[in-house]
């Protein structure tokens, strides 16, 4: 009983709490319910305050990035300003330069003629006006014809007092009571008379404002520069510019000259009876040998020496005559080749020797060169006459050698033919009328 009694009271107890605790929840429930509504709407009021912050936002960066691109383009502008005027800068420095260059020609050129002008680099249009307008009335001055006193040399080295006739600063004439012709510079600002033309009729009529009727006249570069006299030079002169190669080359054209002229001598004491008719000496054969040799004996020459060597032999068999003839023929020929070796070996060596002073000529040129440089042509012709001469000279001797050595050669030729064919044809006679 006690049992049922404890279960009744648990029972009761049960239900009694469980309404406590659904009227608990219920209100847990309904609070929690507020605070989802409560909740939910700062939710969306927090939504739409984002939404406006974050489209304010975009505005604002929008707002931004134009300011930055017209920065940009800004900085653009800029930067294409600057570059174009650092190129100003450099094309006025250039300018500049150039304008300071021309100024110090300018006034360098004009001191020549005693003018002075001042460079003022704070006003370059007013300095280069100057120049040019003092340059200009230079031009005027020097291109002008003038006569004023002066002195000048003569051709005999004297002094002598005249007028002195200036075309500008290029050309010169003098005219005194002793002299008168072109002047050309004698160096030290001296003028002196131009012996290779004086041209002194051109003189007078420009001293007396007439115009000539040709005008002859010397145009020189510097009137400080003096201009050397024309020198006629002689053959020695000449050679004497060649150096010892060129003295070697004339001893050997004398050489080759003599032995020429010798063995023209030779050749021509060996055509003594090259002409001797052959039917001459066949009716001679008619009359016996020994009338052949008595009308051979006075004659000269290599011809007439074979001639009698073959006539003395024709009673010998022929071979036997033959060799005679042809050893007569062998012996004459030493004679008549006599110094055509020599002359020919002249005639070759001789532009060798010119080549040779070619190159000495060239090297010398270059050691002049090197040591003085190429400012002044008349240290560099001791070695261009060298080079040129020694050639000249070697060509003058080889040709006339060459030429006559072949020319003489052929006429030696011909007499030996000659020679041959007499002696062949005497022996051929005499066989025939054996």
């Amino acid at each position: 009983m006690k049992k049922i009694f404890l279960a009744l009271l648990v029972l009761a107890t049960t239900m009694f709490a469980s309404t406590e605790l659904e009227e608990a929840y219920a209100k847990e429930f309904a609070f929690l319910k507020a605070q989802k509504e409560m909740l939910k709407a700062r939710a969306d009021e927090l939504k739409s305050s984002n939404a406006q912050k974050l489209q304010s936002a975009k505005n604002e960066i929008e707002k931004l990035q134009q300011q930055v691109l017209a920065k940009e383009t800004k900085s653009q502008n800029l930067s294409d300003a600057l570059f174009q005027a650092q190129q100003n800068l450099e094309t006025m420095s250039d300018d500049t330069s150039l304008i300071e260059a021309v100024i110090s020609q300018g006034t360098s050129s004009l001191k020549e003629y005693g003018i002075e002008l001042p460079l003022n680099k704070d006003d370059y249009p007013a300095t280069l006006k100057a120049l040019f307008e003092k340059s200009l009335a230079l031009r005027d001055d020097l291109s002008s014809l003038k006569v004023e006193e002066g002195s000048f040399y003569l051709q005999d080295g004297s002094l002598a007092q005249g007028k002195i006739v200036k075309v500008g600063n290029v050309a010169a004439y003098g005219v005194s009571d002793k002299a008168s012709g072109i002047l050309v510079p004698a160096g030290d600002h001296k003028m002196k008379i131009f012996t290779a033309q004086p041209a002194e009729d051109v003189a007078n009529a420009l001293v007396n404002e007439q115009t000539p009727e040709n005008l002859k006249i010397f145009i020189y570069e510097n009137v400080n520069k003096e201009i050397s006299d024309t020198e006629e030079k002689s053959t020695l002169d000449v050679i004497n510019s060649a150096g010892i190669i060129g003295w070697v080359i004339v001893a050997l054209g004398l050489v080759g000259i003599l032995f020429l002229v010798l063995r023209v001598f030779y050749l021509q004491s060996s055509t003594g009876a090259k002409t001797l008719p052959t039917d001459t000496l066949s009716s001679l054969l008619g009359s016996g040998v020994n009338s052949t040799l008595e009308f051979l004996k006075p004659k000269k020459g290599a011809t007439a020496r074979v001639l009698k060597a073959t006539v003395r032999n024709l009673d010998r068999d022929r071979e036997h005559v033959e060799d005679i003839i042809s050893e007569a023929i062998i012996h004459e020929s030493s004679r008549l080749d006599k110094l055509s070796s020599t002359i020919l070996v002249i005639a070759a060596v001789a532009p060798l020797l010119g080549l040779l002073g070619t190159v000495t000529g060239m090297i010398a040129t270059f050691d002049i060169i090197t040591e003085f440089g190429t400012g002044d042509p008349k240290l560099l012709s001791g070695g261009i006459s060298i080079a040129l001469v020694t050639t000249e000279l070697g060509l003058i001797v080889a040709i006339p050698l060459l030429l006559g050595g072949n020319l003489l050669n052929s006429w030696a030729e011909s007499i030996k033919d000659s020679m041959e064919h007499s002696a062949l044809h005497i022996v051929n006679e005499y066989n025939k009328q054996k």
